[in-house]
């Protein structure tokens, strides 16, 4: 398969529903967290996290675009890699965004989480190395969610990046690959709530 879409932008930013979008669209899978499953490939976004960088190609053979963390913290690398790859950058409100990661994917606490020691190995190594920052604090965090951002725009040449606002819908991402927009709602998944009830 050949990787299409490189999501850079940052989770709760509605990459879920950016997912089914590009799998509607491009008819192969999206690489997201939930695509995390084995401790295998946790271990591989583990060691990329700490510089240890894997064959990117055999590694996302499987993938025709990427959106949400861990692969949006290696936007530079996956850009590199997929050269051909349109750059999709999502973005939300400073405030929105961190009201709902700090209840979602930000929660911290000392009890059992449910998830495997690799996986939380894997998101400690992304959390440190990645996106080093302190989420208990509001304004470094939001700071460091903008920062993400620029970098991304200042990188990326214009012709090649799709700067995606939550909740711009078809348009945009149909307009950037060249594709017809489909007769069917966007889709509008992971909202918070739906986060909050997914099983362990």
């Amino acid at each position: 398969m050949t990787m299409r879409v490189v999501g850079a932008g940052v989770g709760r930013t509605g990459t879920n529903s950016q997912k089914l979008a590009l799998e509607h669209l491009l008819g192969g899978t999206c690489h997201h967290m939930f695509e995390v499953k084995t401790p295998e490939h946790m271990a591989v976004w583990e060691a990329a996290a700490k510089g240890i960088m894997p064959d990117w190609q055999t590694f996302l053979a499987d993938y025709t675009a990427l959106v949400d963390w861990p692969g949006a913290s290696f936007w530079p690398e996956l850009s590199e890699a997929f050269p051909d790859a349109l750059v999709l950058l999502s973005v939300r409100e400073g405030e929105s965004w961190y009201n709902s990661a700090i209840e979602t994917i930000f929660v911290e606490d000392d009890e059992d989480s449910g998830t495997s020691e690799a996986f939380d190995n894997m998101w400690e190594a992304i959390r440190t190395h990645r996106f080093p920052v302190d989420v208990q604090d509001r304004a470094a965090t939001i700071a460091a969610m903008e920062a993400h951002n620029a970098a991304v725009i200042a990188a990326i040449p214009p012709e090649r990046l799709l700067v995606w606002p939550t909740g711009a819908g078809w348009e945009p991402i149909c307009k950037a690959l060249d594709l017809p927009v489909p007769d069917i709602p966007f889709p509008h998944r992971n909202t918070k709530k739906e986060f909050l009830e997914r099983p362990e």
